[in-house]
């Protein structure tokens, strides 16, 4: 198999499940960091489905924890945003795409790249990234082709 097969292979996969149980995003205050990702997740179908207090676990109405947010157990550590991390979460459309960065706008995330086309990964990426109040960042991406 060429490295363009190999490439093409992995970009067509549907199957996004098969790596991570679960990921966790660490900020300083859940409270603000709720005003932020409770609606800009909710744009991506995501909800609350446990809430610990210093973690909230979002998930897709199966009722598994795909991904929490938390401060840190241990309350004299410092939560410092990962520098070349982000955390990519698929959207179903473009405009899904669009309404979470606009979300992400609205509930004090910062712009990190604009929604669009990024063919330079693949010709269909469609995405945007946004900062969290931490500094975390965060992208929604649809891969699918459509029309904008």
């Amino acid at each position: 198999m060429s490295d363009s097969d190999t490439n093409k292979a992995a970009f067509d996969s549907r199957d996004f499940s098969a790596i991570f149980d679960h990921a966790s995003i660490g900020v300083r205050d859940i409270k603000r960091a709720m005003a932020f990702y409770e609606p800009t997740l909710a744009t991506l179908g995501l909800e609350i489905v446990m809430d610990k207090g210093f973690a909230v676990a979002f998930g897709n109405g199966s009722g598994r924890q795909w991904l929490w947010i938390s401060e840190p157990i241990d309350k004299k550590a410092v939560v410092i945003a990962n520098n070349g991390a982000h955390f990519a979460l698929i959207a179903d459309s473009r405009s899904t795409v669009r309404a979470f960065h606009a979300a992400a706008m609205a509930n004090g995330g910062r712009e990190d790249g604009a929604p669009g086309l990024r063919p330079e990964y693949i010709p269909t990426y469609y995405g945007t990234f946004v900062l969290d109040p931490d500094g975390n960042k965060v992208e929604a991406v649809c891969r699918r082709p459509e029309d904008d």
